[in-house]
């Protein structure tokens, strides 16, 4: 099953027309068309998705994420629409740059291949993960969770017909309908005919696959990810920042896990932070380290102990944890220790401390005065993305289109020898 897997993917990767072609453009506005008809069918197979993972008890954060609207049918309409323009600016030809006097180098996208995204909870990263791929002219193979396997499937079934609909190979997509980790652990065993992998999930999937696999890796996972409050900061602006990188998407990967908070002001901060929840009718749990003031609570704003397992963990609900600090050195270390290396942020107006906080933490993105969500590819500017790269790669951070290829040269020569060099 592998092997026809994997050819059927390489032989699209040679069928597909070269990068830039019509036939990407076409694809891009089929896929509009092909959801936009096929909703009330994909709606119905999310329907009984997400009614299975209820009674299977899933917390409610995560049956979000499996769930799909009607908010998310016209994201992504204009997501096709999006991508089909990003593509057309990342395959235009410039001029070229002189090489001395005797010719022309232009520097040009390629397709990376075959790529093999893994991803967990989140149906739209089916969508995402087709369109960015082939609009790059790359093969996908997808690989989503079990808990979305009706979802995925009538899904895929709109795929297919927009890649029939544009005259591309049918393999450029494949939609796995075998959710087994015996056929996860076949494909991680080919690096001879996938290219890159994109694993998209919690830090035991990533690790899974770096252990698993020595295809070359864009890792994109879980966020354990902090905010260091210093003395000098804008405290309201803080908790701001606080409430706004956990509470909206309080499982995603640029949510906000612990807040390092300078010892002064981290009485302050905590009920702070309870009062800016509470005045937004947002549930939250705040767990606090020693030496921290514990308000009084009530109701869906609670206050418990920060425990030591909670540390380098993502809390997946509407948690933060709380953790007084004597210097900002000591809450780089603490991020150095217990951070993915996702998203981190600092709070203050001391550009000395911003500046030694921006040069010390190895992070793909790093804010200043600002919520973590904001690291996003839209949100930044970069373009449409799939997903957060935590690597060391060509690519860190948002995983836009243009991660999406690799470059090569063409050299215009007109009949220079390296002999005459």
């Amino acid at each position: 099953m592998v092997d026809k897997i994997v050819s059927e993917a390489r032989a699209a990767t040679v069928a597909a027309p070269p990068l830039g072609d019509e036939a990407y453009g076409r694809f891009c506005t089929g896929l509009a068309r092909r959801l936009t008809a096929a909703w009330p069918r994909i709606r119905a197979a999310n329907h009984t998705d997400t009614s299975q993972a209820q009674e299977k008890g899933l917390p409610a954060p995560l049956v979000d994420r499996l769930r799909l609207t009607e908010a998310h049918l016209t994201d992504l309409v204009a997501l096709t629409s999006t991508v089909a323009g990003e593509m057309r600016e990342l395959t235009e030809r410039p001029p070229g740059t002189p090489i001395g006097d005797w010719g022309v180098r232009h520097r040009v996208p390629r397709p990376l291949g075959v790529v093999l995204m893994i991803f967990e909870a989140r149906p739209t990263v089916t969508v995402e993960g087709a369109l960015l791929n082939v609009a790059a002219g790359n093969a996908v193979i997808l690989r989503g969770g079990k808990e979305i396997a009706r979802t995925n499937a009538a899904l895929a079934a709109a795929v297919a017909a927009a890649l029939a609909d544009a005259g591309l190979p049918a393999g450029l997509v494949t939609v796995l309908d075998d959710p087994s980790r015996a056929l996860l652990r076949d494909l991680l065993h080919r690096p001879d005919a996938i290219d890159v992998l994109i694993p998209r999930g919690s830090p035991s999937l990533i690790d899974f696959c770096h252990r698993a696999s020595t295809i070359p890796v864009l890792a994109s996972g879980g966020g354990v990810n902090h905010l260091y409050v210093h003395s000098s900061a804008d405290l309201a602006q803080a908790v701001a920042i606080a409430l706004d990188s956990k509470l909206p998407a309080p499982a995603g990967c640029t949510s906000l896990e612990i807040a390092l908070v300078d010892r002064p002001v981290a009485d302050e901060f905590v009920a702070a932070l309870l009062e800016g929840a509470r005045r937004d009718g947002r549930p939250l749990t705040v767990r606090v380290g020693e030496g921290i003031h514990r308000p009084e609570t009530t109701g869906h704003w609670q206050v418990d102990t920060l425990a030591e397992h909670d540390l380098g963990r993502e809390f997946l609900d509407s948690t933060i944890g709380v953790l007084a600090v004597d210097t900002p050195a000591e809450a780089v270390e603490f991020i150095q220790r217990h951070g993915s290396g996702h998203s981190e942020a600092i709070a203050a107006t001391d550009p000395a401390v911003t500046g030694e906080f921006t040069g010390r933490v190895d992070a793909a993105t790093i804010v200043v005065n600002g919520s973590l969500r904001l690291n996003d590819g839209p949100t930044l500017e970069l373009g449409s993305e799939i997903a957060i790269s935590t690597s060391r790669l060509h690519a860190r951070g948002p995983i836009t289109l243009a991660a999406l290829v690799n470059y090569g040269w063409v050299i215009e020569a007109n009949g220079r020898l390296r002999e005459a060099s």
